[in-house]
């Protein structure tokens, strides 16, 4: 019975644990990378207690390498990456090549093979990707332009390493792998070669030509239907379906299949949702993904390898940032751009597990170096917060000696000059409606004719394809999903409507709004008293209930045909507006005519 059930027993322990470690990782301020790895590391069969399967748990993470793939395919940007060009393409390029040189000569020390030391070097050669974004933006950095940089940076890493994906099973056999036979010597290996790279390109040409045209126009026949559910599994299995195909028919890995998928996607304006419709799957299976991979640890090796262990965080938290410090100045960049790409470089993660289980299974990596590489990645990714606490002391240091700061900045004309980031792009000074339908649209309507720039957001595609045919900036998508609101320029709006009928969309909307811009008005479409109260509580430039709106106006009307005068008409409406507001309307009409109630004062008043 326990072999039958070694699948649900592996998953509910592995995201028990994962839980468990990824929360106190937190509360000690570590990145939840660390507790996962731990948990893998408790869920293995070096330490007691409960031991997974590790062959359900391998399938389980290659799920989760398809998805984390899929992901970084998804938030590919040609666009961010040509702006930082030339500074992130030569520098991450001899960045890995110093990195890869130094770990490919400790394993020489070590007595390991060639295609050893090349595997084992490039693991040690690139960063995290998730370690880093997590990073920038806890320093408020991802959108400066030294958090492009190395963002930049690791986008050229991460296209290096999805190559040697594709290149390292070809090359097994010549590196010391367990390829198929490599009889015929360098011409039968350039063949081997040849053949991979031949399928590869079909496989891109299909992908980068029918792939972009049917995935996009098959997305939008389900959008069109209006399920959310069926547009999630649909992004799913795009995502598998194509990272699965690739395998089958073109014998290129699931990673490189699902990186294209996202990337085929990265270009429409489907991105943001099908980001955020996957994104739950993604971050369970790539947490299980981090958990079978601390299952392959061996943690004594700390103990009977302590040295080798050193030398392997040295590489990684020493040797690779001072080469991209030394490459980051030597291009005529200021010191602290220098220092922030060294510290975001600091650490290895998840490309370096992918590319040491691919050395493993073809034979070129020896078991011992799978665990320097997880040892490294515990303990490089633990001491990152400190090579980000380092920069601040190292500037105010530097700037108190302007001679030692000028003599290590190197004045050219390569610097920050060459940079496009920050440069204005889109709707300034705007207003953003999120919700165009009855309400929305009226608004809309109404601000476009006074000549205000408007950007729509809504999750029909019928009508956002409508709006667009009439002219108006329309975002597809759900305002709650990372991106979207990005997307249609809340960092430079004027104001933030919200007249979507979902309530329960509004609080998220407005933290999302106010994180992206502090000072952006406010103004809401509310549906009950309570909810009026809270978001004046919360400064909103306005809220409105349109039911008590529609009893008022009709209420000021039904007053006038009684012989009241207008203007004491409309005082008396007044009065049970700004009643309602304190949130009491029900409970004051409740009470009978003429009852209002006066001792209740709004702690707020709107201008309606």
């Amino acid at each position: 019975m326990l072999h039958e059930t070694s699948l649900i027993a592996t998953l509910v322990m592995g995201l028990v644990f994962a839980f468990v470690g990824g929360f106190i990782a937190s509360k000690l301020k570590l990145p939840p990378l660390v507790g996962y790895l731990l948990a893998g590391i408790a869920a293995g069969p070096f330490t007691p207690g409960f031991v997974g399967d590790k062959d359900v748990a391998s399938q389980l993470a290659e799920i989760g390498v398809i998805l984390l793939m899929f992901g970084v395919g998804l938030h590919f940007s040609i666009k961010d990456l040509l702006a930082v060009r030339k500074i992130a393409v030569p520098g991450a390029i001899g960045q890995i090549a110093v990195a890869t040189a130094m770990g490919a000569g400790l394993a020489h020390f070590w007595g390991w093979s060639l295609g050893a030391g090349l595997v084992f070097g490039l693991s040690l050669s690139v960063a995290s990707t998730v370690v880093l974004l997590r990073a920038l933006e806890q320093h408020n950095a991802l959108d400066t332009i030294n958090g492009r940089v190395a963002v930049g940076w690791l986008i050229v890493e991460d296209l290096v390493m999805v190559l040697s994906l594709v290149l390292l099973p070809a090359l097994a056999g010549v590196l010391g792998g367990n390829a198929a036979s490599t009889a015929g010597g360098t011409e039968n290996i350039w063949a081997t070669l040849g053949i991979t790279i031949g399928k590869v390109a079909l496989f891109l040409v299909l992908v980068l030509t029918v792939g972009a045209r049917a995935v996009p126009w098959l997305l939008r026949q389900v959008a069109r239907v209006g399920s959310r559910e069926l547009f999630t599994l649909a992004v799913l299995a795009i995502a598998l379906g194509i990272a699965y195909g690739s395998a089958v028919l073109f014998g290129v890995s699931f990673a490189l299949g699902a990186f294209f998928a996202g990337v085929v996607l990265s270009g429409t304006d489907f991105s943001h949702q099908a980001a955020a419709d996957s994104l739950p799957l993604q971050d369970a299976f790539a947490v299980l993904f981090f958990v079978s991979v601390g299952m392959l640890f061996d943690p004594t090796i700390l103990v009977r390898e302590p040295l080798s262990v050193l030398a392997v965080v040295a590489v990684i938290v020493l040797g690779k940032s001072i080469a991209a410090l030394g490459i980051v100045l030597l291009f005529g960049y200021p010191v602290v751009t220098a220092l922030m790409v060294s510290a975001s470089l600091a650490q290895i993660g998840e490309f370096s597990f992918i590319l040491a289980a691919l050395g493993m299974s073809l034979g070129i990596l020896p078991k011992e170096g799978q665990d320097l590489i997880l040892a490294g990645a515990l303990l490089s990714i633990t001491l990152n917060p400190l090579a980000f606490a380092t920069i601040n002391p190292v500037m105010k240091w530097l700037r108190a000696r302007p001679r030692v700061l000028s003599a290590i900045e190197r004045k050219g004309d390569e610097g920050l000059s060459t940079l496009s980031i920050g440069e204005a792009e889109g709707p300034k000074d705007h207003a953003i409606i999120v919700g165009y339908g009855r309400v929305g649209g009226h608004i809309g309507s109404v601000l476009r004719t006074q000549g205000i720039p408007v950007v729509a957001i809504d999750d029909d595609r019928r009508r956002v394809e409508y709006l667009r045919e009439d002219g108006l900036d329309a975002i597809y998508g759900d305002a709650t999903t990372p991106g979207v609101l990005e997307a249609a320029g809340v960092a430079g709006a004027k104001l933030l409507i919200l007249a979507t009928p979902e309530s329960y969309q509004i609080q998220e909307i407005l933290e999302a709004g106010r994180r992206a811009n502090p000072g952006i008005d406010t103004a809401v479409r509310a549906h009950s008293d309570e909810e009026v109260a809270l978001l004046a509580r919360q400064g909103v430039g306005v809220a409105i209930m349109g039911k008590r709106e529609l009893t008022l106006g009709l209420l000021e009307y039904a007053l006038s045909r009684f012989g009241m005068a207008s203007d004491e008409a409309h005082r008396v409406v007044t009065k049970a507006r700004l009643a309602g507001e304190g949130g009491v309307f029900d409970r004051q009409f409740e009470a009978g005519p003429g009852r209002l109630a006066p001792e209740r004062r709004p702690h707020r008043q709107y201008d309606l």
